[in-house]
């Protein structure tokens, strides 16, 4: 039996821009670029001065059968605020290889060249697929400014492991370019999850003492932010419920703000309604203050008593109002992982659970994770990996769950 032929993303009409940036990674942007053409999209070429160092121009104008842009001052184009029209054109800029510089770069908002000005003066999404040596994928800099990137709603692909041109071995190679066309396609919902639409609660809750003291978690949302801008990704329409944090939200995403575990469970309940898919990460306070001052409350005792009243679970709500949701839960532990995570995904009857060891340095207050999967009947380990990654492979494999599940005999 012959294999079946791959089938092609559909992405005629899309407009996108490809900033192609230095580094050896630069020869597969012109493989990128057939492809995307391939399958239906215009593309414009945007290249920095390192990456003509590597292929050139002409490359890409033979490919593409547009001029290439270049320079920033290029008086042809900008006598008409050439850059200011480029930056309005696209559908998607997508910078592929992003280089550890442009990533750096665009995190601190510069504009110094023509595609990190592009990129600052867009209102459209933008993605990367990274490109570096594994030690400056890994270094904490370069991880900080790819968090604060996915917070501002930016997509990262990849990057992939294996051998690099400097010899070393490990994450920092450039995503294949079929893969990064799939990814791209299934952000304009040609994904497994089109169609599909998703709840996700992130970050924490706070519960009021008094008009100005609460009580929350060190929950940052990070997790929860990154796995809602995965689930879009792969063309669900997605609901996030957020508690209160400093992450923008993702490109695509809806977002609507809580702060109480009440008004996060009523406003579960309520989009719960419409969904297919329910993802509690949120960190949910388990009590809530028995009676709250309408003051603040003076230090004049050397004491202060508090009666704190069990708050409701939201994900247990959330199932019991719909048995046919799929509801995947989170399990932050301390010890005996898999035998709490295990036993929370019976007891609350969800499809999926995602367990991680949290305290002494782990989970919270990073951009990393690794996360231990259960569901009735198997399992999975995801590396540790950044949150991003992590929330990529996550929502992979929720999608892949929630398939499995659907075609299962009733």
């Amino acid at each position: 039996m012959n294999a079946a032929t791959p089938t092609v993303p559909n992405l005629a009409e899309r407009r996108i821009v490809l900033g192609v940036t230095g580094g050896i990674a630069a020869y597969k942007a012109a493989d990128l670029t057939r492809r995307l053409l391939e399958a239906g999209a215009e593309v414009q070429v945007v290249m920095t001065a390192g990456a003509q160092e590597f292929v050139t121009p002409l490359t890409f104008q033979a490919l593409s059968g547009r001029p290439v842009r270049t320079s920033l001052l290029d008086p042809a184009a900008e006598a008409a605020m050439g850059h200011i029209e480029l930056a309005r054109w696209p559908d998607l800029i997508l910078i592929a290889p992003a280089s550890a510089d442009v990533i750096a770069r665009l995190a601190h908002g510069l504009a110094d060249d023509l595609l990190s000005t592009l990129c600052l003066a867009t209102d459209k999404p933008i993605a990367i697929a990274p490109a570096m040596n594994r030690l400056m994928w890994a270094n904490p800099a370069t991880q900080a400014n790819v968090a604060t990137l996915v917070a501002r709603g930016v997509q990262v692909i990849g990057p992939g492991a294996g051998a690099q041109a400097c010899g070393e071995i490990g994450d920092g190679r450039m995503t294949e370019p079929l893969q990064i066309r799939e990814a791209v396609a299934q952000r304009f919902g040609h994904g497994p999850l089109s169609g599909v639409k998703a709840v996700v609660t992130a970050g924490p809750t706070r519960e009021p003492i008094d008009p100005v003291r609460f009580i929350t978690n060190r929950s940052s949302g990070k997790m929860g932010y990154a796995l809602a801008a995965a689930l879009r990704a792969l063309g669900a329409e997605v609901t996030l419920l957020s508690g209160p944090t400093s992450l923008a939200t993702p490109a695509g995403v809806t977002r609507i703000d809580i702060e109480t575990a009440q008004e996060l469970l009523d406003a579960a309940l309520q989009t719960a309604r419409g969904a297919q898919i329910f993802v509690g990460a949120a960190a949910v306070a388990d009590y809530r203050v028995d009676g709250v001052a309408d003051e603040k409350i003076k230090k004049n005792d050397a004491t202060l008593q508090l009666t704190l009243h069990r708050n409701p679970d939201v994900i247990s709500a959330v199932r019991e109002q719909d048995a046919r949701l799929f509801v995947a839960g989170f399990a932050a532990e301390t010890e005996k992982l898999e035998e709490h995570a295990r036993g929370k995904l019976t007891r609350k009857k969800l499809d999926l659970i995602a367990a991680n060891w949290v305290g002494r340095g782990r989970a919270f207050d990073r951009d990393d994770n690794a996360l231990s999967v259960y569901w009735p009947g198997g399992g999975r380990e995801l590396p540790h990996a950044s949150k991003t990654e992590i929330a990529r492979q996550l929502a992979a494999l929720i999608a892949e769950r929630f398939h499995a599940r659907a075609a299962a005999p009733a």
